[in-house]
């Protein structure tokens, strides 16, 4: 019997420290939490004029002027595309979280969910390297290819309030 409610014990600290966020990736929650407005995609590592569709949703200007809400509580959120001439504007349901890397290089990750906060994309999600993060600005990017070459997709954030 004692043997069982050790191994009880030590299951539920195993479970429990398992499942507690690092120092580091409450910092980078904290700071990310709340509203941001998408100013600015750009591109780097090429030379060119580019036009992508991002997250597989709409085109790199609809991007541009989005809103985006990252809630804290339940790691849910938002971003909401703008009406314009190739833009199917409206909100779109986000599942977020910060993935630590390990290399130095954390990450904002997110895949679509509904209304109801049920995953819509098959378990499938994007990650952008966090390459600036702070109170008013934020930003973030993304390594692709353009055939074959390599490119960085880059997107500027700036607190909104």
């Amino acid at each position: 019997m004692t043997k069982i409610r050790v191994t009880l014990i030590l299951l539920v600290v195993l479970v429990a420290s398992s499942c507690s966020l690092s120092k580091v990736n409450r910092e980078y929650r904290g700071a990310i939490v709340g509203n941001w407005i998408l100013n600015e995609v750009t591109y780097a590592g090429n030379s060119g004029n580019f036009k992508s569709v991002l997250f597989n949703d709409v085109s790199d200007d609809c991007f541009k002027g989005s809103q985006w809400f990252f809630r804290n509580s339940n790691s849910t959120g938002t971003y909401t595309i703008n009406p314009g001439a190739e833009c199917m504007d409206g909100v779109r349901n986000i599942r977020w979280s910060v993935n630590e890397t390990g290399g130095g290089t954390n990450q904002l990750q997110f895949k679509f969910i509904d209304e109801k906060r049920k995953d819509v994309s098959g378990g499938y999600g994007y990650r952008l390297d966090i390459v600036s993060l702070n109170q008013q600005e934020m930003t973030l990017q993304t390594n692709t290819t353009v055939e074959g070459e390599p490119i960085t997709v880059v997107y500027h954030f700036s607190r909104s309030y």
